[in-house]
């Protein structure tokens, strides 16, 4: 988040392959963000399914704040931490500090908002859920995502108030008489520190723990009720569970819940040993090893690229269209293939959108798949159920 709350010197001394070897891991940590958010983005936007869920709104947003990231913070970082110097003036550093707290802040807001999404898709009833996630509510809370964090970076760095009290310190560390270096040094009163991370990391990460342990109660009962389905065993040809169509849903619903679930855990790993030791530090002095400092930060700044491949390896339709984008349109990643002869279909509804269950049987005729196809409101849904 904050830029390191004591200078960089820790790159002091670096030797040449020192230096190309951590140039090296940087310049692949920036690129995997900017690639990874890029296709994230992209994706969401070329692929109407992805489209149709409310929750990928929140993750482009997400997307995008991670992109500028990895645009507007890290190579400015990554240059003074290799160079041992700050060359672009006091102003742009405060600059530079603000959009960091800014856009690492949006990132977690956006994780809240998603896990606050997934509760109500998946614990609450689908007109609930219509109710509670309107076009309307889900724009307010992205623009929540955004303003929220001015207040806690541009408004209070530019003014001063995280220095207050400890301007001297922060002004001895700025400049290095042995090296004749200087430093984009952000430090943090006591208050500042405790008021920027509450509201910054701790709070929204409460609400996503008490959100996702109620999705995993929920997933248990889900769970429960689909093996009492299964030992019931299928039904007949031509009949189906009555059921059946909140089975498809729960194992759908469960599913992205557990996806979501690894995605906040990875954010919390890379983000918590920085909040945790900014908190901690304006108590003990400013006593934190600056080295610590650069490896918590750059271990935050390693989860703006992370998402993008939990997208990929855990979500499917991602990773569809991820595939169709890289193979440039291939039609063999566009929808699974359908073995056998097609019958009649039925509908549903999840997450306030309709869906079609179609049923397709295998040529041994003693084993039944469905699969969810969204209906569109425009004469191409008349092709779903052909």
């Amino acid at each position: 988040m904050e830029e390191l709350d004591v200078n960089v010197s820790s790159s002091e001394g670096f030797g040449v392959a020192e230096k190309i070897a951590l140039l090296t891991f940087i310049s692949a940590v920036i690129l995997m963000a900017i690639l990874g958010n890029l296709l994230v983005m992209v994706a969401v936007c070329r692929d109407r399914q992805l489209r149709k869920i409310k929750t990928n709104y929140f993750i482009v947003s997400l997307a995008f704040a991670d992109l500028l990231v990895s645009v507007l913070v890290m190579p400015f970082g990554a240059i003074e931490l290799v160079q041992d110097n700050w060359i672009y003036g006091e102003m742009f550093c405060l600059v530079r500090t603000s959009l960091d707290v800014l856009l690492t802040t949006a990132s977690i807001l956006h994780l809240c908002c998603i896990s606050l999404d997934r509760y109500y898709a998946i614990c609450c009833q689908p007109l609930v859920y219509r109710n509670k996630m309107t076009p309307l509510r889900i724009a307010l809370m992205l623009g929540g995502c955004w303003t929220i964090p001015t207040f806690i970076s541009f408004l209070p760095i530019m003014q001063g108030w995280n220095s207050i009290g400890i301007l001297d310190l922060i002004q001895q560390r700025q400049f290095n008489k042995a090296s004749n270096s200087t430093y984009c040094v952000f430090m943090v009163n006591k208050p500042y520190a405790i008021t920027c991370s509450v509201v910054a990391f701790y709070i929204p990460f409460l609400l996503m723990v008490l959100a996702y342990y109620r999705i995993y109660i929920t997933a248990r009962e889900h769970a429960r009720q689909i093996r009492i389905l299964q030992r019931a065993g299928a039904p007949t040809e031509g009949r189906h569970h009555p059921d059946q169509h909140s089975t498809h849903r729960m194992k759908t619903e469960t599913k992205a819940a557990k996806t979501l679930c690894i995605i906040m855990g990875c954010f919390c790993l890379c983000w918590a040993p920085f909040f945790i030791t900014n908190v901690v530090d304006p108590f003990i002095n400013y006593t934190v090893p600056e080295q610590l400092w650069t490896a918590f930060l750059w271990l935050g700044y390693i989860n703006s690229g992370l998402n993008p491949f939990l997208y990929a390896f855990l979500n499917k339709s991602f990773r569809r269209a991820f595939l169709i984008i890289l193979c440039c349109g291939d039609e063999r990643y566009r929808r699974p293939s359908i073995l056998g002869q097609t019958v009649p279909c039925s509908t549903t509804t999840i997450n306030g959108s309709t869906h079609v269950l179609r049923y397709t049987v295998l040529h041994n005729g003693h084993h039944q798949e469905h699969e969810k196809l969204p209906i569109h409101n425009d004469p191409e849904s008349q092709e779903s159920c052909f």
